[in-house]
């Protein structure tokens, strides 16, 4: 097998281009190629799964225990595994680097391709390879890979260079070229489930990548033995029933959803039917919602023209529908949303209205103090700490004083500095996104929740079937 990591001596450097460059061009030759994210993004894995075909697994050394990021990569890994770091490669939270790309690298034995932004660079590229190796000795640079360059004079410098200079090779070297680039805006890259033309930009960089950069090679310096999987403990302590069906939003305004979470709600039970919406006039017949991240206020005008959808939502929620939503799920199920001047009607579930700004309001890492209140089953009393993130560009305001709530903010913005997890009637709303790793195992409690409430509902009809 294969395994490599993609970093970069710094952001920006052109990393995810190459990543989904590499994940499509080795695709085109044939190889299983699975995808891996460092950190808690969901743009970036949506474009590698869509240029590799399978879907991208986030890795997180902040959120996850070690065990569990070897048994997430180990149990998927495929022929080729490609793991895009984030940042720089000895960049992280920690003084000690142990969340950085590079505490990554040793984790899972990667050997690191380093893309290096050559714009201006000829002999000063020798001391940052050489001052990237002599950081840490236990990283294996593998190769390097140019990116940006200004002809093939600027290239043949830099080769001549870093040949004379180091011993790492040069696996590729990328022209400059517009075409390549992904349109951006403040979350990062434009989701590829709102690009109408995103299989066509994948299409197009890898095969400018198939050009410029020696697969050979690359496929010769990562070859590796199949890591070991570790033991890892059970997802939840709760147990499974009876199958229930979740309605997912899956759309352009809707498409932040990890991977495992989405695996651990189909392993407690649940079979996941997919709505937009933007187009769908029904909701189709489910036994509970699910709306995760996304970006509803550049759908706005779509969305809020579904009236019978949105109509059909909020009917549906206060009449005791499980649901739980995420941040842009939040906004969605708002009574509106403020944006660029204007103000969108949305579903109206929740009584408070959105407001979008310039400048994020919640960035970062979580840790939420559940409360008593939280409706979800839990198999002990003990409210653990969670760990989780956030990242909005938006505030929900006018909610009513009496407001009831799941999560203490610890640490974060969350709703309003202090909570987080807005609790109606079944409906769980909150701005910070879960994942379902460690402790948190927010997906087995969710479908053990609409189970619990399926069945009430079946108590209570069965009950006036009686009474009758």
């Amino acid at each position: 097998m294969n395994r490599f990591l993609i970093s970069a001596a710094h952001k920006s450097s052109g990393k995810t281009m190459v990543s989904i460059g590499l994940c499509a061009a080795l695709a085109a030759r044939g190889h299983v190629v699975q995808p891996f994210k460092k950190g808690p993004d969901y743009i970036d894995p949506m474009w590698l799964s869509q240029a590799a075909g399978h879907a991208c697994f986030n890795l997180d050394l902040y959120l996850m225990e070690r065990d569990d990021i070897v048994a997430t990569f180990a149990q998927h890994s495929a022929e080729v595994n490609l793991v895009e770091g984030n940042k720089g490669l000895y960049d992280g939270l920690a003084l000690d680097g142990s969340n950085s790309n590079a505490a990554l690298a040793k984790l899972l034995d990667l050997p690191v391709i380093l893309v290096i932004d050559a714009r201006g660079m000829t002999r000063g590229i020798a001391p940052l390879i050489l001052g990237y190796q002599a950081f840490d000795r236990d990283i294996n640079i593998a190769g390097v890979i140019l990116n940006n360059l200004g002809g093939r004079r600027h290239e043949s410098k830099l080769r001549q260079v870093i040949e004379h200079y180091t011993d790492v090779p040069v696996i590729g070297a990328i022209q400059h070229d517009e075409r390549l680039s992904i349109v951006e805006r403040h979350l990062g890259l434009m989701p590829s489930n709102e690009s109408h033309v995103a299989n066509l930009k994948i299409k197009q960089i890898g095969e400018a990548i198939a050009e410029q950069v020696d697969l050979d090679k690359l496929l010769a310096l990562s070859q590796k033995e199949p890591l070991a999987i570790p033991h890892k403990a059970e997802v939840s302590p709760l147990p499974c029933g009876e199958k229930v069906k979740i309605g997912i939003a899956r759309d352009r305004s809707f498409g932040f959803y990890y991977a495992d979470d989405l695996e651990a709600l189909e392993a407690a039970g649940a079979e996941l039917v997919p709505f937009d919406t933007l187009r769908d006039a029904n909701l189709p017949e489910v036994d509970a919602l699910y709306i995760g991240g996304g970006f509803p206020e550049t759908c706005a005008t779509e969305l809020e023209a579904n009236i019978t959808l949105r109509t059909q939502i909020k009917q549906a929620i206060e009449n005791g529908m499980p649901a739980y939503a995420e941040c842009g799920g939040l906004m969605y199920l708002s009574r509106g949303i403020e944006f660029e001047g204007r103000n969108y009607q949305m579903v109206g579930a929740i009584p408070g209205d959105v407001k979008m700004h310039a400048k994020p309001i919640g960035r970062g890492y979580v840790h939420l103090k559940e409360d008593a209140a939280h409706p979800w089953p839990r198999p002990d009393a003990s409210a653990k700490q969670i760990k989780a993130h956030e990242f909005h560009y938006s505030s929900l305001e006018n909610l009513p004083p009496d407001a009831r709530y799941a999560y203490r903010v610890e640490r974060g913005f969350g709703i309003d500095g202090e909570r987080d997890g807005l609790i109606l009637h079944n409906l769980l709303a909150s701005y910070t996104h879960l994942r379902t790793i460690g402790s948190c195992y927010w997906a087995t409690r969710f479908v053990a929740f609409i189970r619990r409430m399926k069945e009430q509902g079946s108590k209570s009809v069965l009950k006036n079937e009686i009474s009758k």
